[in-house]
């Protein structure tokens, strides 16, 4: 997917691009700014602005008052640097020896600055893979993009034997708890119990998760709504 375009945008509206892509990758919800500015950690006033700019430039849909869209033009720049990113994640834990919970900031500044001869020669020596070091699907270099299907683990039926599709990647201290207890990509769970958690008064849930083959452990409901896992058939089945 050769980026003969790619001078014509900004590292800042690239991320804006990427951003409003990710944000709906998993989750259908509208993509408001001030959703958007709570994504990047800036100023709502800032985002609108920026917003603004990049309706200008035909890479979001003209609608004020209505949830960022992009266009095509839009969704293509946002796929290139989604590409790019997760490429240089996996390069960065296969090849460098980082963590899966170190190379998302690193990924970040890489993506703007590698040139596309070099992310070819990555993609090659990783073998073109189809999804980085958290399960996130890596776009094609057509653009081509698969999102597996999965659940949140927070709203996995208990008792039924599932294996991890994807963890975000937001939280690096979750990643390494998991990665610890052996929640990793592909690893076979099974919820076994939702309880109160001590001295809460009830309120809210903990998911105590059987690690298959590596014991258990508690999960609040927002550290499982991190973990994605099948929504088919359970691991081994026919």
């Amino acid at each position: 997917m050769p980026d003969r375009s790619r001078d014509s945008v900004t590292p800042a509206a690239e991320d804006y691009l990427k951003a409003v892509w990710s944000a709906q990758e998993w989750d259908e919800a509208p993509v408001t700014t001030t959703g958007l500015a709570a994504r990047l950690g800036l100023a709502a006033s800032t985002v609108s602005e920026q917003v603004k700019r990049l309706v200008d430039a035909g890479l979001v849909v003209p609608a004020p008052y209505r949830p960022v869209e992009l266009t095509e033009a839009g969704r293509v720049h946002a796929l290139r640097v989604v590409r790019r990113h997760r490429l240089l994640e996996t390069y960065l834990v296969e090849h460098l020896g980082y963590g899966w919970d170190q190379v998302h900031e690193e990924a970040e500044v890489l993506e703007h600055v590698v040139s596309d001869l070099f992310l070819e020669r990555v993609d090659a020596l990783l073998g073109s893979p189809r999804r980085d070091p958290h399960g996130d699907p890596i776009p094609s270099a057509d653009g081509t993009y698969e999102r597996p299907e999965a659940v949140l683990l927070s709203e996995c039926p208990a008792a039924r034997p599932v294996h991890v599709v994807r963890i975000s990647d937001t939280d690096p201290e979750l990643l390494r708890r998991l990665a610890d207890s052996g929640v990793v990509l592909d690893a076979e769970l099974v919820v076994r119990e939702a309880a109160a958690p001590a001295g809460a008064g009830g309120a809210g849930a903990v998911l105590v998760v059987e690690v298959v083959g590596a014991g258990a452990l508690r999960l609040t409901e927002d550290e499982a709504s991190a973990v994605r896992v099948s929504a088919a058939q359970p691991v081994g089945a026919a």
